[in-house]
């Protein structure tokens, strides 16, 4: 066996032992939520169920006790949508805007408002707590979806322009100037050229704003009001319920149901995800 070889079966050995750390967790989780209440005091973490059962996640979706009440995760489920996908395609044509914005209609200063964006990608979100309170307080958004989706908007903004920006920047300038003395203007340039050949950046844009909203807890639990409440908050009251029988199989189904959006995101453009970090990293 040659040296060649040997290095590849060690770094696949590396892979496959690494994947494996990261999936047990996610094994243990889905046969626990298969078991029953028995089968989980019977058997271990490892072992596989002796019946398939899924009335634990039904009681996970529709009527598990919170310790508040008995909805289960189904209307802190549509809160989270409700509140994610426009926060994200806000977001994204924000961000799309502000990057072409300041890579190809630079003025005066541009660099400098840029650099202050930038402040947005480092600074921690919980010293935004108490002036984004006052905020919403001020405009009347308090406690509610439409809050929530301007805190998000407001928060991935740093990050969708600094993507976008750089992105842009790659984009040769001739096709810009050409179209300018062709007559087209900022908009026209915008539709035409530039986001059609968007699409890389768009989709890391929008899985990387997804990801961050739906996951998001801080602001969910900061924000939200009884009736607002994603489903991260949802998920907290449920595994942290008062109940003299802990339900373990209902708590892993309901940690699966919360990250199963962002898994399917993943899984099925997590090829465009890798496409897009390195599209436009290379100029000319």
């Amino acid at each position: 066996m040659t040296a060649k070889t040997l290095s590849r079966v060690a770094v696949y050995g590396v892979l496959l032992v690494a994947a494996f750390f990261f999936l047990v967790p996610l094994y243990v989780m889905l046969v626990t939520s298969l078991k029953d209440g028995a089968q989980i005091r019977a058997g271990n973490l490892m072992s596989l169920p002796t019946s398939f059962n899924l009335d634990s996640w039904q009681l996970a979706w529709s009527t598990a006790c919170t310790g508040v009440d008995c909805r289960g995760l189904k209307p802190y489920f549509m809160n989270s949508v409700m509140m994610a996908v426009p926060a994200v395609l806000i977001s994204t044509t924000w961000g799309a805007l502000n990057g072409y914005v300041l890579s190809m209609w630079k003025f005066k200063g541009s660099d400098l408002l840029f650099g202050f964006i930038l402040f947005g990608v480092f600074m921690p979100y919980q010293v935004v707590l108490l002036p984004m309170s006052q905020v919403l307080g001020f405009l009347g958004m308090s406690s509610t979806i439409g809050g929530l989706i301007l805190v998000h908007c407001l928060a991935g903004m740093a990050s969708t322009t600094l993507f976008f920006r750089n992105y842009y920047t790659a984009i040769p300038r001739e096709l810009v100037n050409a179209a300018r003395i062709d007559g087209a203007g900022f908009w026209r340039i915008f539709v035409r050229i530039v986001l059609p050949m968007s699409t890389p950046i768009l989709m890391v844009t929008l899985i990387w704003q997804f990801t961050n909203i739906w996951n998001d807890f801080l602001f969910g639990v900061a924000f939200s009001g009884a009736d607002s409440k994603p489903i991260t908050v949802g998920l907290n009251n449920m595994a942290n319920t008062t109940s003299s029988v802990k339900n373990y199989n209902v708590d892993m189904a309901a940690a699966i149901i919360a990250g199963l959006p962002t898994m399917l995101v993943y899984v099925l453009a997590g090829q465009y995800f890798v496409k897009g970090l390195t599209a436009g990293a290379v100029k000319g």
